[in-house]
């Protein structure tokens, strides 16, 4: 864990976060919280890692997603040295075909 971003206010967001019951919920949060663009980008990082993951290209993940090669490789960085978060994650969750 990046000791600089463990802070009492991201603590308190989490909390918030790990609070919400439901998709809906997710979506009435999120969309106050966040720009549409902002939740966009995470919702686009998402769905990079998971086709990363099952093999697909770069090109096949831009011409998808409509992600950088910056954003693909930042993703794919954390993939392979980050604090195995997506993995976490991914284990928990059904992935959507054609990811």
């Amino acid at each position: 864990m990046n000791p600089k971003i463990h802070t009492e206010a991201v603590d308190f967001l989490f909390d918030a976060i790990l609070s919400l019951n439901d998709k809906k919920e997710c979506y009435d949060f999120f969309e106050d919280v966040c720009t549409i663009n902002e939740l966009l980008s995470l919702a686009q990082r998402f769905e990079v890692a998971a086709m990363l993951r099952a093999g697909k290209t770069y090109l096949d993940i831009a011409e998808k997603t409509g992600a950088s090669t910056a954003t693909i490789s930042r993703v794919n960085r954390s993939l392979n040295y980050g604090n195995d978060g997506y993995d976490m994650v991914f284990s928990r969750i059904d992935t959507p075909k054609g990811m």
